[in-house]
């Protein structure tokens, strides 16, 4: 069982992460398609500190003992997922500026091209 006062101050932290999240969508400083990964993520923590018990249960479910090393192999095996996923965005994202850098200089060329039959 947690603590009350860990239990406010967990509430309090997933509020302000809430907030944070938000400030940057406002801002534009993260698209809404990612973000929605961070929002998951937020809902999942208040979950869990509203109901810890679904921890503990689901912890059992795996077979694990202890539930600080179940809560270390759920947080290792999000790490990995959110940079799964991160790493998908990126090359992407590499990927779509490479064909904008080739179509980029095929269009230079034909304005070169252009400017020499011109002169």
């Amino acid at each position: 069982m947690i603590p009350v006062t860990l239990r406010i101050t967990l509430t309090i932290a997933v509020i302000c992460y809430f907030i944070l999240i938000l400030h940057y969508l406002k801002n534009k400083m993260l698209e809404l398609k990612y973000t929605l990964i961070w929002l998951a993520a937020g809902i999942i923590m208040g979950v869990l500190i509203i109901f810890p018990e679904l921890l503990s249960a689901f912890i059992r479910l795996l077979g694990i003992e202890s539930n600080m090393n179940g809560l270390f192999i759920l947080f290792f095996a999000f790490v990995i997922m959110t940079l799964m996923t991160l790493t998908s965005i990126v090359s992407r994202q590499n990927m779509k500026i490479r064909i904008l850098i080739q179509e980029l200089s095929t269009l230079e060329k034909r304005v070169r091209e252009l400017e020499k039959d011109k002169d």
